[in-house]
């Protein structure tokens, strides 16, 4: 999974040569204030280097859906000022990321330069990944970097077209992402567990389809886990549960058998007749003593206690999707006990910890320990399609550059 060129790749000096790189700059805002600046963060790594190697640094990005429309709410040019403060050296913004205009404004940049291009959505080729547009684009550069893992499961014409038209690199976002991801998956330190979360297992099957060829271990939790447990006979109550998915739970539970993973379920569980903050009907329970009026809202003590002695036998941990209904106390105990074990393996060396999902990271941070995981991903989209074994078109298109 490693077979891509990186910034070590590129000349030393790079002084007056035109980088384009590829970034996410899709980060919450409130007005002109920018609520989570996590991914403008991520990039600053990549782009500080190349300044400092005397690199024309031109960054490339979609903002929103405007779907080729050009909507002043969705122009990158009010990232400019919070990229300037972050980077602390003067930013500039550039009206389009192909054509004339764009070609125009790059010639008057200077060495260390560094700019930000228009919205790559205002241009429907983009998400057609339009050739066409996506030479128009290499046009303003003489190196492409791709820095956006989380856009790496797109083919658009700046994330996959661009690769064709100009050498090639991975920036150290997405360097340290692949490699974290080939260390997890790729070629792992056996046992390997996987966590999976989230309410709904339709949106997962393919991925607990994928892992269980994969992992030694699979945890199933949140809302998923009520599906499995149906499919073993169980009767969850009024707990969110896909009762018409309980063929697809077999399915997997079978083919576990077969590649040799063990599937774990709670055994016990923390129940509710509603889901609210502390509510006066919480309890814990055997997983088959389940009122009917009751809804399964978290994993067990016991369960949660069963499950960190597994982490403690494994060498490798995939984590996606919170164990409970995480944002609603106290449906988080188990998801931030099982993180915390995870912190702590991973901290005393045992354990090579990858985390990804919004969900996750929220639920991590709400552990406290999002620091202490081997690496954590912002990726949503991309993270689960790689877990699903797809190839995604950006790192292809970097492995094949």
């Amino acid at each position: 999974m490693n077979d891509f060129r990186t910034l070590d790749d590129l000349p030393d000096d790079l002084a007056g040569k035109k980088v384009l790189v590829r970034v996410d700059l899709n980060v919450p805002m409130d007005g002109a204030k920018v609520t989570d600046d996590t991914r403008l963060r991520a990039m600053l790594p990549t782009v500080l280097e190349l300044s400092d190697r005397g690199a024309i640094v031109l960054l490339l990005a979609h903002f929103g859906r405007p779907k080729g429309e050009i909507r002043a709410d969705m122009s990158t040019a009010q990232l400019v000022l919070p990229i300037h403060r972050l980077a602390g050296r003067s930013v500039r913004f550039i009206e389009d990321c192909a054509g004339p205009e764009a070609e125009r404004a790059v010639t008057t940049m200077l060495p260390g330069n560094i700019g930000v291009l228009e919205n790559t959505r205002f241009h429907f080729g983009e998400e057609k990944n339009d050739p066409e547009l996506a030479q128009a684009m290499a046009a303003l550069g003489d190196y492409y970097v791709d820095d956006a893992f989380s856009a790496a499961h797109r083919a658009h014409a700046s994330t996959e077209g661009i690769t064709h038209f100009l050498p090639s690199f991975a920036g150290r976002a997405m360097e340290a992402e692949l490699r974290a991801l080939g260390r997890a998956l790729g070629d792992p330190e056996r046992p390997v567990a996987a966590v999976v979360g989230g309410a709904k297992v339709s949106t997962k099957l393919a991925v607990l389809g994928h892992l269980v060829g994969k992992v030694d271990h699979l945890i199933i939790g949140g809302g998923m886990a009520n599906t499995f447990l149906a499919a073993r006979g169980v009767s969850v109550g009024k707990s969110l549960c896909e009762h018409e998915l309980t063929g697809e739970a077999n399915a997997i539970f079978d083919r576990a058998e077969q590649a040799g993973c063990t599937i774990h379920l709670p055994y016990d569980v923390v129940v509710a007749k509603e889901l609210t903050p502390n509510p006066s009907s919480v309890r814990t329970c055997n997983v088959h003593e389940v009122q009917p009026d009751e809804m399964i809202l978290d994993i067990g003590p016991a369960a949660v206690e069963a499950l960190a002695d597994v982490l403690k036998t494994c060498r490798t941990l995939v984590w996606n999707g919170p164990l409970g209904a995480f944002e609603v106390p106290p449906f988080d105990a188990a998801t931030v006990a099982l993180a915390r074990t995870a912190a702590a393996l991973t901290k005393e060396g045992s354990l090579v910890s990858v985390a990804g999902g919004g969900d996750t990271v929220a639920a991590l941070n709400r552990a406290g320990v999002t620091q202490d995981f081997s690496f954590v991903s912002t990726a949503g989209g991309a993270f689960l399609e790689w877990m699903e074994g797809r190839t995604l078109p950006g790192v292809a298109a970097l492995e094949q550059a």
